[in-house]
């Protein structure tokens, strides 16, 4: 079979290898989609994540769709829940498995990910995917499960203001989120012409822009527009400053949930900013048992993840695939793998 493998820093090559093996549990899936996300661009752009680096060949991608190949199953479409957590632990039993402290993740470390013809994953992770979700659309509930992870932890209140920095596809599902959730307003900021014409889409109500830049200068965010509008601030760029954006953006009481991940694996902030204005910063790790939620939301229409899909492109050219993801092109790049 056929795989997309990482080399090195931005060095993707498409290799032959053997079809893996189920073991105890395991389904094997022919993947069909898999989405290019921020997590694959810093792997793609710097050799690894946070304190994971490369230490081989990697298949990356975690968002993925797929068509189960064996068992009771086969033939079912499916989304494929990229968090192997261990289930004994003090936090999976406790509710949090995305705190596991064992978990495996695809496209991580490793654990292979979906940029391959075929893969052996855990039965209880392959979630069924209705017909009126397309495989791209099934690759998109990953990053709608994140954004949706991060709601919840802002515990949002219906009436709320709501401010999004940063209107990548997380930024966007987080904006139709707010939505859904009851927010009466919603404002986003976002260095991109045509994200900023998305985020509007999905309906916030103002967007703006920082610079003509995408690192999100502090000095030339407005401020003076958003300036403690917001009863709950989403941060989903990965820069200091887009962090500094958020809280300025909000009420002092208010809440800023933290989902960038910066370059350096270093976040810092304005202290005096944040104790004046006594603000709560919950930091988003990946997500809990969301796919039965997202999966309703993206089948019922209540969120639109098929419109976030903006570029596919075949197994074949996954690199000309992170190319354009890199340089940010569109909203969401999908790999189709067969």
């Amino acid at each position: 079979m056929k795989a997309a493998r990482l080399f090195g820093i931005g060095d993707v090559r498409i290799v032959e290898e053997e079809a893996p093996v189920a073991g105890p549990g395991e389904c094997l899936v022919r993947v069909t989609a898999v989405g290019l996300c921020g997590s694959d661009l810093h792997w793609f752009g710097e050799g690894g994540i946070g304190d994971a680096v490369l230490d081989r060949p990697l298949a990356l991608g975690h968002e993925m769709a797929g068509v189960v190949l064996d068992g009771p199953r086969a033939g079912q479409r499916v989304a494929i829940d990229p968090a192997v957590a261990c289930r004994a632990c003090e936090f999976c039993l406790g509710g949090h498995p995305n705190l596991c402290r064992n978990l495996r993740f695809a496209g991580h470390g490793s654990t292979d990910g979906g940029l391959r013809e075929v893969i052996a994953w855990p039965e209880h992770l392959l979630h069924p995917l209705p017909d009126t979700v397309s495989d791209a659309g099934g690759a998109v509930l990953e990053p709608l499960g994140v954004a949706l992870h991060g709601l919840d932890l802002a515990h949002l209140r219906v009436g709320a203001t709501v401010a999004v920095v940063g209107c990548g596809p997380i930024g966007l599902l987080t904006i139709q989120l707010a939505r859904v959730a009851g927010a009466a307003r919603v404002v986003a900021v976002e260095p991109r012409a045509h994200r900023r014409a998305a985020a509007l889409a999905a309906g916030a109500d103002a967007v703006y822009a920082p610079a003509a830049s995408a690192a999100f200068p502090a000095s030339a965010a407005p401020d003076s527009e958003i300036d403690s509008v917001a009863d709950v601030a989403f941060e989903i760029a990965g820069t200091d400053a887009a962090v500094e954006s958020a809280m300025r953006a909000c009420r002092p009481g208010g809440k800023v949930v933290l989902a960038g991940i910066p370059d350096d694996d270093r976040t810092s902030f304005p202290a005096s900013l944040a104790r004046r204005k006594g603000l709560t910063l919950l930091l988003v790790r990946r997500m809990r048992e969301m796919y039965p939620r997202t999966t309703a939301l993206a089948a019922s229409r209540a969120i639109d993840v098929e419109s976030l899909v903006t570029a596919r492109y075949p197994l074949e050219r996954t690199a000309e695939a992170f190319a354009a993801a890199t340089a940010r092109e569109g909203l969401k790049t999908v790999v189709e793998v067969s």
